[in-house]
């Protein structure tokens, strides 16, 4: 129940600062006699309305905390991104069953229209407590790098680390970007190798 009130709380912040950012928008361009719509003046780069933003974050808190209150995959650290109801799940996990139910879980949850499984078993099931310190210290280097660049600096790309393997998934704006990000996480110091999952946004 915490958690819930948490993710609405937050969803709700995030709500609130885009309508603001609407509304002053909508403002300008009328105060300087623009011809463009309120829609127009929402739509991002890449053809998402704000609204349709608001939408897929809530579909992935959902998601989220619909994974996170399964007993079979609770402890399991899986990725969501939702772009237009297109979920797409990623990380690792122990066996096929907990992929199979982390799909049946997104499909479950209103607003998904699609679940893409981008999610890899484990090739090994022994994790000692140096490999997931030294997992989680690759993930946060690879993170910074890619939110350094100028030409990502994407929020939007997950990244999760198992045994030195680097998983990319998310959506971006194109193909460049997806190589440019593969490219960052080859490089980083301790990754042995990146599978990539990303998607160049429809």
């Amino acid at each position: 129940m915490f958690i819930a009130k948490f993710y609405w709380r937050r969803i709700m912040n995030v709500y609130y600062r885009l309508l603001v950012l609407i509304v002053s928008v909508t403002g300008v361009l009328s105060f300087t006699g623009c011809n463009k719509t309120q829609e127009d003046a929402s739509k991002s780069a890449a053809g998402t309305t704000v609204g349709t933003e608001i939408d897929d974050s809530i579909i992935t808190t959902k998601v989220k905390s619909k994974l996170l209150a399964d007993p079979d995959i609770k402890d399991f650290d899986l990725k969501v991104e939702t772009h237009k109801g297109d979920v797409q799940l990623s990380g690792f996990v122990g066996n096929q069953a907990q992929i199979d139910r982390a799909i049946v879980v997104a499909r479950s949850v209103e607003g998904v229209k699609n679940v893409d499984n981008k999610v890899s078993l484990k090739k090994d099931s022994v994790t000692t407590m140096g490999i997931k310190v030294d997992d989680s210290v690759v993930t946060s280097k690879v993170k910074s790098s890619l939110l350094a660049d100028p030409d990502i600096k994407s929020f939007d790309i997950a990244v999760v680390t198992h045994n030195g393997e680097v998983q990319l998934s998310g959506f971006v704006d194109n193909q460049t970007q997806i190589d440019r990000a593969i490219d960052i996480a080859r490089r980083t110091e301790s990754v042995h190798n990146v599978i990539n999952e990303l998607q160049v946004k429809k």
